[in-house]
């Protein structure tokens, strides 16, 4: 056996002495411990471990709102700014200075700096953040970026110079990968004439491969994982058994797969990848993988924040009810003067708000029309655009299509929910266009349209007009619609993070 030079008179002298026995020893057992640890949280990073550094999301628009606050999240592997001030990151100059010596240190040694796919691409997004940040700046009600297509103006938007910057940086660089694995109808497919419609034709079109997807994984920014929460259910579930844990387990399964034979999920724990449901159920399966319910970017129509939705990471998604899949003549309506029905809402009871609602105004006022359903010879898209103010319950979730339908109808429409929060938030003013109710004030309804001056019903209708065009679904998608609008909430929320290697 090899033996040690003075390895006997070292633990020798030190025997004799007790305190310097603590003094060598109790530190080396600090050390260790030390070692070990840091060792455990390294192995933890495989997905769906515990660890959970600090982390933080930085909006980018207006700090008022809940998206452009900080958030605490579980990517241990995603950077980001804590600070207050104006830029993303404190000091733009200073990291662009500290790269510089740190790339002439480098040469200097002799050693080839050479930078990641990764880190190029996270070069470029902190120069569009901080441009968006200089463009927010501009506070005109209009953008002065040209566009031959459109130019962002008005009060419908929280700051349209932002977005219009924001918007065209995306058309520049953004890129989807789409996730081949697994096989239609319950990955790769969705419904397109349902209540779930906006689900179904979203991954169609990404599947069509022509708008913001590329076929080289390491090109992407964020990655989608196809499966559709509709058909999970059409095909997994048992009518009234109330359990979802097949299509949950599916969604670990197919997840588990992505992150065996990817780097991307464990990379960011899946930071930058994101899933898109308009099911109700859509916020519940996705809480089968931990880190695709905290991390993950879930594009929800089911946007309720006491359900975990989170706007800083999580994007409101519309939901359009298309009844025979056709998406013509679905937009317009007379004109104001020939509105003669203040406020119209039909629908059966699904809720507890519908139910406050069905209680206080069914069939009680001609200026108020609530119906569980219609007479004969009513039509409900005539009512619709007959009406001055469309009212918008919530059902058992918080996502109504009515929202769409009234817009489609140049209907201002009433929100009356807890927790929604509407799609394109984080871009769209939607106290210009549209009026939010409390339930608690129900009853109080045509006193609160009543007292809507004609001057500024008439405003608020024509920008129900403008704002038309970012739910507008077209056959092949169209710049401003609702099929961009989306990609851009996921955009937006792929620019708040920053990815490592």
């Amino acid at each position: 056996m090899r033996k040690y030079p003075n390895s006997k008179s070292l633990f020798s002298s030190l025997g004799s002495s007790p305190f310097l026995v603590l003094l060598v020893v109790l530190p080396l057992i600090v050390i260790s411990v030390f070692i070990f640890t840091s060792c455990l949280k390294t192995s933890s990073s495989s997905k769906y471990s515990t660890a959970s550094p600090l982390t933080w999301r930085v909006g980018l628009f207006d700090k008022s709102y809940t998206f452009a606050s900080l958030a605490q999240s579980e990517a241990s592997v995603v950077s980001y700014n804590t600070s207050t001030s104006n830029s993303l990151y404190p000091d733009d100059q200073a990291t662009s200075s500290l790269r510089e010596s740190s790339d002439e240190g480098a040469v200097a040694r002799g050693v080839v700096k050479r930078h990641s796919k990764l880190e190029k691409m996270e070069a470029k997004l902190a120069k569009i953040r901080s441009s968006i940040r200089e463009a927010a700046r501009v506070r005109n009600l209009t953008s002065i970026y040209e566009d031959p297509d459109y130019v962002p103006r008005g009060p419908i938007y929280r700051n349209a110079n932002a977005f219009h910057r924001s918007y065209l940086e995306m058309e520049k660089l953004f890129k989807i990968y789409v996730y081949k694995e697994g096989d239609p109808p319950m990955f790769h497919d969705g419904p397109c004439k349902s209540i779930y419609s906006s689900e179904g034709r979203f991954i169609h079109e990404l599947e069509r491969g022509k708008s913001f997807t590329t076929t080289d994984p390491d090109e992407a920014l964020v990655y989608f994982l196809p499966f559709s929460v509709v058909m999970l259910v059409q095909y997994l579930y048992v009518p009234g058994s109330h359990e979802i844990d097949a299509i949950g387990n599916t969604v670990v399964d197919y997840i588990n797969v992505i992150a065996d034979k990817y780097p991307f999920w464990n990379r960011s724990l899946g930071a930058d990848h994101f899933i898109l449901s308009c099911h109700d159920w859509g916020p519940r399966t996705s809480s089968y993988v931990p880190h695709l319910f905290n991390n993950s970017i879930r594009v929800l129509c089911n946007a309720n924040t006491s359900e975990g939705f989170n706007p800083k990471k999580d994007a409101s998604f519309p939901e359009i009810h298309l009844r025979t899949g056709e998406i013509t003549g679905l937009v317009g309506g007379p004109s104001p003067s020939r509105r003669s029905i203040l406020a119209f809402f039909a629908g059966r009871l699904h809720g507890h708000i519908r139910r406050l609602l069905l209680e206080q105004w069914k069939d009680k006022d001609q200026d108020v029309q609530v119906h569980d359903q219609l007479r004969n010879g009513m039509s409900y898209d005539s009512m619709l655009k007959n009406s001055r103010f469309c009212l918008c319950p919530s059902g058992y979730e918080v996502a109504s299509p009515r929202i769409v339908e009234a817009i489609y109808a140049e209907c201002v429409p009433v929100l009356i929910s807890d927790g929604y929060v509407p799609p394109f938030s984080d871009v769209l003013n939607w106290k210009a266009f549209s009026i939010q109710v409390q339930v608690k004030d129900i009853p109080k309804i045509k006193d609160i349209l009543m007292g809507i001056s004609q001057r500024q019903y008439l405003r608020m209708q024509r920008r129900v007009q403008q704002v038309q065009r970012h739910f507008v679904l077209n056959g092949l998608p169209k710049r401003f619609d609702e099929f961009h609008m989306t990609i851009h909430s996921i955009w937006l929320r792929r620019l708040n993070i920053r990815i490592h290697d």
